[in-house]
This record gives C-alpha cells, sequence and structure tokens, in this order.
C-alpha cells in the first residue's frame, strides 16, 4: 500500500507541468468522434493559438457555439458561417471550456483540449462560468439549470417513469433496460426525498424514457455512433432521450465491443438533469459531462449529493459519515481524504480509452 501510494506521488508531480486531463464530444452538426483518426484530423490544430487560420476551427466554433460557450454573433458578422479564424471571441470560448471542464486553462488548443472535445458526453448544453478564473474563487462545483427548477410535489415527493413502446432498442432485454435504469433512479433516491415509481402509463407518466436515432423532433437531433449519448430536459418536463445508434451494454462481458456504453452509467447522469442539475466540473462526478466507452460510473460523489440535496433536502436514512467511510473504502485512497480529486486527476491519464 505505501509503495503504491508512493507511485502516485511520483506520477502527480511529474504531470503537474502538463496534466492530462478528461473528456467531451459531439454536436449533431459537429462530426467530432472519439476515435484515433478523428485526433489525427485536428492533429494540425495541435497548440493552436490566436492569430491562426487553419481549416478545422470553425468546426471547433460549431461545437463550443452547441454547448453554450460561443454565440454566433461574437463570432460572424453579416456571414451566417463560422470562419476558420483563430480570433479573439474563439480564444475567449476555449478559455472558458477549459476552466468549466476542469483542463489547464492555457487559451490554446493543446492535445488535451483536443482529447476533451473529441470524447463522448451528454447532449446538454453546460452552464458556462462567466470569468475563466472564476472556479478558483467558489468552493462548490455543482451547478443548476437558470432559475433553479425543481419538481414540485408534496413530501416525501414520488415521481413516475414510463418507457417508450415505440422507441426502445432490441439489442438489450426489456428486463434489463428496466432493470438498469430502476437502478439509476436508486442511486439518487438514496440520497433525497424522492421515490421513482415506474408505471405502464406512458401517456401521464412524470419522465417519459425513450431511445431515438438522429432527429425526432426535440430541436437536439442525435449523431450516430459515440458523440452525444443522451440528453434530457430540466423539471418538469421529464423528457428523456438516449441515442438509439449507441451499442448500449449492461454486462461489459457479456458485450465485448470496443464502443460499448453502460446504460446505468448514462441513466444516472441524465436523470441527475430530470432533477434539476447541470454540468460540473468535478471530473468523477456522476454530473460531469463525458463518459468513456466502457466505462462504468454510477456511484454518486460528494458534489452531486450536496447539489441535488440542495434542491430537494436529504434522505432521511442517508448519512454523510457512513457515505465517506464507504467511498474511502470503495476508492482505497484513505490518505486523500482531504483531496479527493487528486488521485483520479493525476491518474486519468493512464486510464484514458485512447491514446493520443
Amino acid at each position: 500500500m505505501l509503495s503504491l501510494f508512493a507511485a502516485c506521488v511520483s506520477v502527480a508531480f511529474l504531470l503537474l507541468s502538463s496534466p492530462c486531463l478528461p473528456a467531451r464530444t459531439t454536436p449533431a452538426a459537429v462530426d467530432l468522434k472519439p476515435a484515433n483518426n478523428v485526433v489525427n484530423r485536428f492533429d494540425r490544430l495541435v497548440d493552436g493559438s490566436k492569430g491562426i487560420s487553419v481549416h478545422g476551427i470553425s468546426e471547433l466554433k460549431r461545437y463550443f457555439h452547441h454547448f453554450g460557450y460561443l454565440s454566433r454573433e461574437n463570432t460572424t458578422t453579416r456571414s451566417t458561417r463560422f470562419t476558420d479564424l483563430f480570433d479573439n471571441s474563439f480564444e475567449h470560448a476555449l478559455t472558458k471550456y477549459q476552466a468549466n471542464l476542469g483542463l489547464r486553462v492555457t487559451g490554446k488548443l493543446d492535445r488535451e483540449t483536443i482529447s476533451a472535445i473529441t470524447s463522448p458526453r451528454c447532449g446538454v448544453p453546460d452552464v458556462v462560468l462567466p470569468n475563466p478564473n472564476a472556479r478558483l474563487h467558489v468552493k462548490r462545483n455543482y451547478a443548476f439549470f437558470s432559475d433553479r427548477p425543481r419538481w414540485n410535489r408534496a413530501v416525501p415527493k414520488t415521481l413516475t417513469y414510463a418507457f417508450s413502446p415505440e422507441n426502445t432498442i432490441k439489442s438489450l432485454t426489456g428486463i434489463e433496460i428496466r432493470t438498469a435504469v430502476k437502478n439509476a433512479f436508486g442511486h439518487w433516491a438514496s440520497v433525497v426525498p424522492v421515490t421513482f415509481l415506474e408505471t405502464s402509463d406512458y401517456g401521464f407518466a412524470d419522465i417519459k424514457i425513450g431511445f431515438y436515432a438522429g432527429d425526432h423532433g426535440d430541436g437536439e437531433p442525435f449523431d450516430g455512433v459515440l458523440g452525444v449519448l443522451a440528453h434530457a430536459f430540466s423539471p418538469e418536463s421529464g423528457r428523456f432521450h438516449l441515442d438509439a445508434a449507441e451499442t448500449w451494454a449492461v454486462d461489459f462481458e457479456a458485450q465485448t465491443s470496443d464502443v460499448a456504453v453502460d446504460l446505468e452509467s448514462v441513466a444516472t447522469h441524465e436523470i441527475g438533469h430530470l432533477l434539476g442539475l447541470a454540468h460540473t466540473s468535478v471530473q468523477e462526478a456522476i454530473m460531469y459531462p463525458s463518459l468513456k466507452p466502457r466505462e462504468k460510473k454510477v456511484e454518486l460523489k460528494l458534489d452531486d449529493i450536496k447539489g441535488i440535496q440542495a434542491l430537494y433536502g436529504s434522505n432521511p436514512n442517508f448519512s454523510y459519515k457512513a457515505f465517506e467511510e464507504s467511498d474511502m473504502s470503495s476508492n482505497g485512497a484513505s490518505d486523500f481524504k482531504n483531496s479527493p480529486t487528486l488521485l483520479s486527476t493525476f491518474l486519468l491519464p493512464f486510464i484514458l480509452w485512447f491514446s493520443l
């Protein structure tokens, strides 16, 4: 154990000057998929900075526009198209993106940032910090949607959910899908006084779940394999959509595809949106916007719990002490108790699913 701790500390110091940090992906309008050929396609942009004009920057501008970092008015004048010029507004959008995602704020298209942009993610736009340095002056990272919407129900709250009978997939059985989503709801129910009940009455359910392909009529078309994985709407919309083109999995031993995506992990994240949480910059939290293929990420972190309890209060059976003990035990890293993000931050480069 001591040798492992020493090794981790050594790795941390080696990476301090150039941390390789996570991950994001792609809106429907931007063809950025997490594969080596895509990364190679953007190699010419690596270390690009203000003043250059290189083919590909217009795609990144569309990406930043889609996820809330760049307005079209600030990018073009009379033209309706984005240009390939690395201008002031693009630099500002880039620094906001880097700060919001917990990356080094360099204002350049370094490899870590390109890696982040080309990684699979949730399709919900980010809540963007107005000042790239703002995150350095606040302790909390969880975020809410504008006006802090939440479900207004009598306490204890009960929300029903149902699956679309038409919009489904054949690669998983109904029982597999229902079990994964039930487990996802259970993670949130364990920390807030909200009960989730499945109903067969899709029309009257509070939360409506379905698998959709491409343009499915909500203004947020899906983009095929990887890219945007799913999206959900803030309270009290109740719409929860998953991309039918993904290789959804509930068991990675049974599903061996390199692009398999864990259904419970994505469902847990999207339910956070359904309840009123926006994206966080805490990389190990459920509400961080990206998820690597073949990654299972279902355990709520302190950031998730504090955020959701700020909206709904605490489940009377929830104990922070028990949670912290369980979390430290599962991570095997009690020496990092006062800095829970340190280990994941410096070891993350070694578990990224693709190499630059």
